[in-house]
């Protein structure tokens, strides 16, 4: 399928393909009019990619995902249940993500007791 019919049935950007393709995520035939080609089942790996970048995983991370191999070098069908790295990179990230919660939790709270001394000062000048 070409790269607009992808675009329809993922969502995803033609620009967004094209870079998954130059980074190596996915592949794609061309034409002799040198159009790309591509298979159904790069629409898994592009839902696949979206939803690692989704994680906050970065391209390269995904790459290490997707080409993660057993210990012996081969290729297997569920690479991250058998990848180490990617046991690390999700702790790694899920600590990421605690810190952001944490911060966002800081600052809420911060802004929570502001809005409240507002109001107060509010209701205090009213009376």
């Amino acid at each position: 399928m070409r790269i607009g019919k992808l675009v329809k049935m993922t969502g995803v950007s033609a620009r967004s393909i094209r870079h998954y393709e130059e980074k190596g995520l996915i592949k794609a035939s061309r034409r002799e009019n040198n159009y790309r080609e591509f298979d159904k089942k790069v629409i898994e790996s592009i839902n696949n990619i979206q939803l690692y970048l989704g994680l906050g995983l970065t391209t390269d991370q995904i790459k290490d995902i997707i080409f993660c191999k057993y210990p012996e070098h081969q290729e297997h069908e569920e690479k991250d249940v058998f990848c180490e790295e990617l046991l690390l990179m999700y702790e790694t990230k899920m600590h990421e993500i605690n810190q952001q919660i944490a911060a966002l939790t800081d600052a809420k709270l911060n802004l929570a007791e502001k809005i409240n001394k507002m109001k107060q000062k509010w209701e205090d000048g009213k009376e």
